[in-house]
């Protein structure tokens, strides 16, 4: 009988149930307790009219519940969409009607949000959940009319195993990223990626996790690297995970203090940050054995602030689409391989090639390109991008590197220009076709800069018809998109610099904008 993911849960329960698998404040979940709660999930969303295949948005915080979302549906061989609380209204109905989502999910601090989009065309949700709010200490929730209490209709469900076929070919998740197109699209992340990408993570040199491992989770769920760098292969193995609704950098690292925490993932922003805490030196970190980073480079004055401090520093390289670790920078060689993405992890194939997908020789430029048991599926209901995305068999990242004679990969550039701001991918097509709405602007080009705080920062260049304050722009901006995706400074052009084909020059830009500061906060 086949099992998918939902089967760790079951498993680390009868081998050792009494452990700690969850943390939330001063709520702990046992192992047992765990399996018992994702039973009646999976139970309580039957009697929904939920069965194999169908859609369970969440719109959540980190937290117990968002664990126990992806587990329960695992278990159902139901696929949870986890849809980023930073979006608007406009763009968290996209996701829902695209996803074809039967349940929703949210959060009481995001039920208004919920509300809204449930209510855009398009958007098909018949159930709505809410549990009550992580930072709000509170146990009740307020119901508007046909909504759900989710710990109501959990708690009053049966306990009992569903005892489930789960094919592991089959999609567990669909994880919502940008894509060229400016529409965000649908990685279908199967069981099988999952269990591979838990296996790397016991594989991957210096950061092997073990059963007696606990991590504190700030970094996002509802992004790749907050859910599939630990929260799902500690579950694999065993392990302990301390979840924070949100990240704040004391409280993080009072946490990671107070649980003795060994190993954890954070965006480089995230690690600087810590690093400026007052008194940083007064929390006991003795147990951390591994600071890991991800989603940017990371600088060289973070990664020297914690091995100053005995804490063993690595970063990681990963995608949506590859569920998510590709590579590991190791600490032996993170100062003298700096700005390198590591080497492939041990179940990962890559390779550097050309415009026809030939080999590149070693040193020389070219796509990286990836193939592995942790490669997604496709991308939801588009074929054609699917087909294009895995031409030749190996999954090409859009990412352009090289390779030493070490097997380092580097990075130089991005086909895609996608901007990494404090760990969030932003896609310039998508704020660009914002932009061209405004009436003033003609044309837009939307690039990153370096920002000490966030990695890069948004920046755009616009031509205009008649003049306009650029900050009405901004807001502009704001209206349609999540904040991190607006340019915090809009540089006025005559028109945009272009090559012999029409091309916009975004490197021309960089340069001619790279030394200004950002004009609005984020």
């Amino acid at each position: 009988m086949d099992r998918g993911i939902g089967s760790w849960v079951t498993k680390r329960a009868r081998l050792d149930g009494k452990k700690p698998a969850l943390v939330e404040g001063e709520r702990i979940l046992t192992y047992e307790d765990f399996d018992r709660r994702t039973n009646q999930l999976a139970h309580a969303l039957v009697t929904l009219g939920v069965r194999t295949g169908d859609r369970v948005a969440v719109l959540l915080l980190n937290s117990v519940t968002f664990m126990e979302a992806v587990y329960g549906c695992a278990k159902l061989g139901a696929i949870i969409v986890p849809v980023n609380v930073r979006l608007n209204g406009p763009e968290v109905a996209y996701i829902l009607a695209d996803a074809g989502a039967d349940v929703l999910l949210s959060h009481q601090r995001l039920a208004g949000a919920a509300r809204a989009a449930m209510a855009e065309p398009g958007v098909r949700v018949r159930h709505h959940l809410v549990d009550a709010d992580p930072l709000a200490g509170a146990r009740t929730v307020e119901l508007a009319a046909g909504e759900l209490a989710y710990q109501e209709v959990v708690g009053s469900a049966s306990m009992a195993p569903l005892d489930m076929d789960v094919d592991p070919r089959a999609v567990h998740g669909l994880m919502y990223t940008s894509g060229t197109t400016g529409a965000p699209k649908g990685a279908m992340l199967t069981h099988a990626n999952a269990i591979a990408n838990a296996r790397n993570a016991l594989l991957a040199p210096g950061q092997a996790l073990r059963a007696s491992d606990v991590t504190v989770t700030a970094a996002p769920m509802f992004h790749i690297g907050g859910l599939g760098v630990h929260s799902l292969p500690f579950v694999y193995v065993g392990a302990t995970n301390v979840i924070l609704p949100g990240f704040d950098p004391e409280a993080t690292l009072a946490a990671m203090a107070r649980h003795r925490a060994t190993v954890a993932f954070l965006v480089p922003a995230m690690w600087a940050a810590i690093s400026r805490v007052p008194d940083f030196d007064r929390y006991d970190l003795s147990a951390l054995k591994m600071a890991l980073s991800g989603g940017a480079p990371t600088p060289l004055p973070v990664i020297e602030f914690f091995t100053a401090r005995g804490i063993t520093f690595q970063e990681g390289f990963g995608m949506t689409e590859t569920a998510p670790s590709v590579s590991i920078l190791d600490a032996e060689h993170i100062v003298e391989k700096l700005g390198s993405i590591g080497r492939p992890l041990p179940d990962v194939e890559a390779r550097l090639v050309d415009d026809d997908d030939r080999d590149v020789a070693l040193g020389q430029v070219g796509e990286l390109v990836l193939r592995g048991e942790n490669i997604f599926a496709g991308y939801w209901m588009l074929p054609q991008a699917t087909a294009e995305a895995f031409r030749g068999g190996w999954f090409h990242t859009g990412d352009l590197g090289k390779m030493d004679a070490d097997g380092y990969l580097t990075l130089v550039d991005r086909k895609k220009d996608m901007i990494i701001t404090g760990g969030e991918n932003v896609y310039p097509v998508e704020v660009e076709q914002v932009l061209v709405r405004h009436p003033a602007v003609r044309e837009a080009a939307v690039f990153g800069l370096p920002d000490a705080r966030w990695g890069e920062t948004v920046v755009a260049a616009v031509a205009l018809d008649h003049p306009v304050d650029p900050t009405e722009l901004i807001e502009h901006c704001r209206s349609a998109l999540a904040h991190f995706k607006c340019p915090t400074r809009v540089e006025v052009v005559e028109e945009l610099p272009r090559n012999a084909t029409g091309k916009v020059r975004k490197t021309a830009l960089r340069t001619a904008y790279g030394g200004t500061a950002a004009a609005v906060p984020r």
